[in-house]
């Protein structure tokens, strides 16, 4: 990581991700991060420097009795993070404070305070807490949060870097040479609002065997909220079908995730992330949904989104091929910062008569 405050300035604005660490929520706010550093984002805030550049996120985890309230009525945020983690928070502040997680408000709501409005304020999902002290909020849109600084899209925000894709498939060169259909099969796990059962892992199974035997390449992947069961009864399954099944780096090596992405023909995902939708559906991947134990409003509307967006249909038996645009709404959100910056950093008059 570049400590803020060392050595000259650099060119392009400095963006700090701010998380609790939490894999999932930071991922949307690295999303938006490495959106911005894509070249030709890069070459319009060119002329802007900063001496704040981070090269990791920075990861906040609060403690003590201030977590029972509300994040945007903590009177003392600082004072909440132990003295290593205090020392990081502090001027050159940035350009571009990327906020993710709701332990990061407190911390969001008083950047604009301490660096004296010098930073534009991003904060991803629906804070659920007044909007005025964020310059720009990127909810999904099934949330049906409005306001003057708010920029919806569809779903979270994912963003994979065209160089990240091309490694990925030379990485993996068996997965490339597949002759077979490809599907990605996305599972998930437990949650507030989903289960996965063993009765819903026994369909799953019986549907992948049935899938299999049409002639599909299986390539499985779980998430953190997989439970035991039925990380063991997948394992087991895909050992059967010769199947590709991936879990953890330390159980099966180096990690084909965006791989499986970029290569497969079709996914297939449980309902019950929102990542692990929006990612095929950043590759344009025809994405069937498997239903879970549970309901969720919300996630009702999310799916209804990508659905009504060509994106994604419940699965209901054979695997189907279609088409439709990619789902990459991070780069709209990615062009409203940059012309948030733009405001704040005109471009010099002798760049633009160039």
């Amino acid at each position: 990581m570049i400590s803020p405050g060392g050595g000259s300035a650099v060119a392009g604005p400095s963006v700090w991700v701010v998380s609790d660490g939490r894999a999932g929520i930071e991922r949307q706010a690295l999303s938006l991060a490495r959106a911005l550093n894509a070249p030709h984002r890069k070459a319009q805030l060119s002329h802007i420097r900063s001496r704040a550049h981070r090269a990791a996120p920075l990861r906040l985890n609060p403690q003590g009795w201030q977590l029972g309230l509300r994040p945007d009525i903590w009177p003392f945020p600082m004072g909440a993070l132990d003295d290593d983690q205090r020392e990081l928070v502090h001027a050159p502040w940035p350009d571009v404070w990327i906020g993710a997680g709701r332990r990061s408000i407190p911390y969001s709501r008083q950047i604009k305070h301490l660096s004296r409005g010098k930073t534009l304020v991003v904060q991803t999902q629906h804070p659920k807490v007044g909007l005025r002290p964020f310059d720009l909020v990127i909810p999904p849109a099934h949330d049906g949060l409005k306001g003057r600084n708010v920029f919806p899209i569809l779903g979270p925000p994912t963003f994979f870097p065209e160089s990240d894709i091309a490694d990925a498939a030379r990485r993996f060169p068996d997965l490339a040479s597949e002759p077979r259909p490809k599907l990605l099969v996305s599972i998930g796990g437990d949650s507030k609002t989903h289960t996965l059962s063993e009765a819903c892992l026994g369909e799953i199974e019986t549907s992948l065997r049935a899938i299999a035997a049409t002639g599909w390449a299986l390539w499985i992947t779980v998430s953190r909220r997989t439970p035991d069961h039925a990380r063991t009864g997948l394992r087991a399954l895909a050992k059967d079908l010769k199947a590709r099944f991936w879990e953890s780096e330390a159980a099966d090596g180096p990690n084909p995730y965006l791989a499986f992405l970029s290569l497969c023909d079709a996914a297939l995902v449980t309902e019950d992330s929102a990542n692990m939708l929006a990612d095929p559906a950043y590759f344009g991947k025809p994405i069937h949904l498997l239903r879970l134990e549970g309901r969720s409003p919300k996630f009702d509307r999310m799916h209804h989104s990508f659905i009504d967006a060509g994106a994604a249909r419940w699965f209901g038996g054979p695997i189907a091929r279609w088409t439709y645009k990619p789902i990459r709404e991070v780069e709209r959100a990615a062009d409203e910062i940059v012309r948030l910056l733009l405001v704040r950093h005109p471009v010099p008059s002798f760049r633009q008569k160039t």
